[in-house]
């Protein structure tokens, strides 16, 4: 199976139980072997989910941003 016939298969196990179950589906909603084979397709579980379409992308620039606010406040907090 290509890569991206792999994908594609774990991404329509993740949509049907979407379908299925009436919510994104849990890890728990799979037997260990599916599950590996989920993640080991589409990567960790949060990653699964955002490319099943079943959960808005992260956005890391906001996390860094806010992390480097916090950081700076801080520092000068400190040098007062």
């Amino acid at each position: 199976m290509a890569k991206e016939e792999k994908q594609s298969w774990a991404v329509g196990q993740l949509q049907t139980k979407h379908a299925e179950m009436g919510r994104p589906p849990l890890k728990s909603d799979f037997d260990i072997v599916t599950l590996s084979r989920i993640k080991a397709f589409l990567g960790p579980w949060p990653r699964a989910l955002e490319k099943a379409g079943l959960k808005e992308k992260r956005n890391p620039e906001k996390t860094k941003t806010s992390h480097k606010k916090k950081t700076r406040k801080r520092s000068k907090e400190n040098e007062t």
